[in-house]
């Protein structure tokens, strides 16, 4: 029994002489990358994807990925190829920054070094660092000093407190010889937007296109030589039950330009957009990368007076004096009109030239997602020379006894009043609930939807048109 016992302690004892020692740390840097590529999407996330060459001794090893995004989904990360399998992994986010090493010595000394202001003589004294919350607590000697009364030398830098970003893993190598690897994973700090910027000609019924495109990087990497794609279209996310563990604070950004277009094709139900180079995406960077460009685009500009439907619920009088009429632009995304491109969403910034010849910002609105063959609708403000008056001139409840079955008729009136100095057409949009039925008027509308009535008032430079109406409403 005795040498039972001692043969398996021998043999434990050799099991664990084969292990490998882990206490060293195999690091590769962006030294090792052999190439990058970044997929981004609306929503403030991308997919990075690392290649490196590494080597690791045959075994189990812990391997530090730095320079990874700050901003990583450790949970999505996934290291593929190369004669490796991951037992563990870890993301280091803790980085060393003065108050972080203060926090990780508290119960612990430092010296603490004092300059004599006249004689400039430098002393060293041992201090105890009893608290670094909202400031610093030193035990000197027999007592407690606030703040820090000199220069603070710390015996080293703890081992969990990283320069950069790191992303550490146990991995068990079945090679000592040179590999490549890939590591994907999901960051946010990453984001991009479509930016348009147009200009209106003189007739207002075309305009000329620029799109760009507009990467955010605040994810705390940079990403050299980037192989980039973009994705247009709202991927679903599933939220985090867990708070963000990373505070970042804002920095200015740099802003940079790139004037080749990108590739556009269908994937899934998304459009994805390439760009045909690599490009260098830096950290706290705005760049901007050409994604349009189309000349005399038709357009159609268009003064809506936008009515509402409780109008018609009650008694009222007047509605409205010199009421604001709204100034839209609408264009066909078609190739007949030298568009004909899934247009992701952004801003549009519209701009006219002077009779000076200068371009002035005439008004700007986002738009959504837009595929081919659908209409843009642009409202850039409000007209400042026609105006509307608007006014209940009749109401009155002719059937019903419960609010199930009232039937009311009211009768209204619209002057629109033009100080411009060439002939308008204004469109009048009223929703009207319920059943209902016109019962005079006095320019014939159309019947755009089952609750909307159109009119196209034309009204005279410089003078004015009143619209006026009857219906009757049943609920």
């Amino acid at each position: 029994m005795k040498k039972n016992i001692i043969a398996a302690s021998l043999a434990v004892l050799c099991l664990a002489c084969s292990l490998p020692a882990l206490s060293e740390e195999y690091t590769t840097t962006l030294a090792d990358q052999q190439g990058v590529s970044v997929t981004i999407y609306n929503q403030n996330l991308a997919l990075v994807k690392d290649r490196r060459t590494i080597r690791l001794p045959a075994g189990q090893n812990v391997l530090a990925f730095r320079e990874v995004s700050a901003q990583i989904k450790p949970e999505t990360a996934l290291l593929s190829g190369g004669n490796l399998d991951i037992l563990e992994q870890n993301f280091e986010f803790d980085l060393l920054t003065p108050q972080a090493l203060l926090e990780k010595y508290v119960g612990k000394e430092v010296t603490v070094i004092r300059t004599h202001p006249t004689t400039g003589e430098e002393t060293r004294e041992k201090a105890k660092v009893l608290s670094a919350n909202n400031g610093v607590v030193l035990q000197l000697g027999d007592h407690i000093e606030t703040g820090i009364p000199g220069r603070l030398v710390f015996d080293h830098v703890p081992e969990n407190l990283r320069d950069r970003p790191t992303l550490t893993m146990l991995a068990d190598s079945g090679t000592d010889k040179s590999q490549q690897v890939e590591l994907s994973y999901l960051t946010s700090g990453l984001g991009w937007q479509a930016d348009y910027v147009a200009e209106l000609n003189p007739a207002d019924n075309a305009m000329d296109i620029n799109g760009w495109v507009t990467l955010t990087n605040q994810s705390g990497a940079t990403y050299n030589n980037a192989s980039l794609q973009l994705v247009a279209g709202d991927v679903n996310q599933v939220s985090s039950e867990k708070p963000n563990r990373m505070i970042y604070r804002e920095k200015a950004m740099a802003m940079s330009a790139e004037m080749d277009a990108m590739a556009e094709e269908q994937m899934f139900e998304y459009h994805l957009y390439t760009l045909e180079r690599p490009t260098t995406i830096g950290d706290n960077q705005t760049k901007q990368v050409a994604l349009l460009q189309a000349g005399q685009v038709p357009c159609r500009k268009e003064l809506i007076l936008q009515g509402a439907d409780y109008y018609y619920h009650s008694q009222y009088g007047e509605l409205g004096q010199k009421m604001k009429i709204g100034v839209f632009v609408e264009i066909a995304n078609s190739k007949e009109n030298h568009l004909g491109l899934p247009l992701p969403k952004g801003v549009v910034r519209v701009y006219k030239k002077d009779s000076r010849d200068r371009l002035q910002f005439v008004g700007e609105d986002r738009i959504d997602h837009t595929p081919e063959n659908e209409t843009l609708r642009l409202k850039l403000g409000d007209s400042f020379d026609v105006t509307a008056n608007r006014k209940q001139t009749d109401f009155k409840k002719v059937a019903g006894f419960t609010r199930y079955d009232y039937v009311y008729e009211g009768a209204f009136r619209i002057e629109l009043k033009n100080g411009k100095k060439e002939a308008v057409t204004v469109k009048v949009v009223e929703p009207i609930p319920g059943d209902w039925e016109m019962l005079e008027e006095s320019l014939p509308h159309e019947k755009a939807a089952s609750n909307t009535a159109v009119w196209q008032v034309p009204v005279p430079s410089l003078g004015s048109i009143t619209l006026t109406y009857r219906v009757r409403v049943k609920y």
